[in-house]
């Protein structure tokens, strides 16, 4: 798991964690991740459920023949279970994955991993304290890519009192809408250490491989350095809250 991945190249990786109900399975992948040269695990706090996914449901989603989770084929739990009707990931998550998580859980990881603990799925300054009375590394604002929960806050819009809450303590970032540099612009001025981005990679994947995923990064770039230089921002530390005006 992971090693062919982290022989890749010499960019930072970071091994997203979601917490089964059998324990082991979760340390076993913990320890694997650690060893494959990961350098922090980011906890998924906001899936202790799954959100309804209608499309899911009415295109009765699951894996293609040949297709598993390829982390947890050692554990046994690389398929999709079957069913009738429905989607077979929403039944994957409610088998499977723990729905009791709380912050014992996260107490729990820290003492387990040697690696830094960032929780993605932060939304509120009270979560945000928590995070920090608990001594995690990073937190990561997210809504999951609104797939979730219906009407919820967009990850942007509920950055500010997240970073004002932190005080600083620790990281910040944000995922989330992330498609231009000016997205990227808006998350730094509103106080995210990073952002990071989800599907346009996966778009640009899908269209031109490794070739499409360097543009789409490489575009990001592009832009971010172009509205930069038309705000007056020569270097990242010089973006700050004085670039956003909010509209109403």
């Amino acid at each position: 798991m992971n090693g062919e991945i982290a022989a890749t190249g010499p960019a930072p990786r970071w091994f997203q964690l979601y917490v089964y109900r059998d324990r082991k399975v979760t340390e076993d992948l913990v320890r694997r991740a650690a060893k494959a040269g990961y350098r922090a695990i980011c906890l998924t706090v906001d899936t202790p459920l799954l959100g309804r996914r209608e499309k899911d449901e009415r295109n009765r989603f699951t894996l293609p023949a040949g297709f598993g989770i390829a982390n947890l084929k050692r554990a046994g739990l690389e398929g999709m279970p079957k069913v009738e009707d429905g989607s077979a990931f929403a039944k994957y998550v409610t088998d499977f994955l723990d729905p009791s998580l709380t912050w014992n859980e996260v107490d729990w990881l820290k003492r387990l991993s040697p690696l830094p603990i960032v929780l993605k799925g932060i939304m509120t300054a009270e979560d945000a304290k928590l995070a920090v009375d608990h001594e995690v590394d990073g937190i990561i604002v997210s809504n999951h890519g609104g797939r979730q929960l219906d009407s919820t806050l967009g990850s942007l819009d509920a950055l500010p009192e997240v970073v004002a809450a932190v005080k600083g303590r620790l990281e910040v970032y944000i995922d989330g809408g992330i498609r231009r540099g000016t997205d990227v612009l808006k998350a730094l001025a509103l106080g995210a250490k990073a952002v990071l981005v989800g599907r346009p990679i996966l778009w640009g994947l899908t269209l031109g491989g490794s070739d499409g995923v360097r543009a789409v990064l490489d575009r990001l770039r592009t832009e971010l350095g172009l509205a930069m230089g038309l705000t007056g921002r020569p270097t990242l530390k010089e973006i700050d809250a004085s670039l956003i005006q909010r509209a109403g």
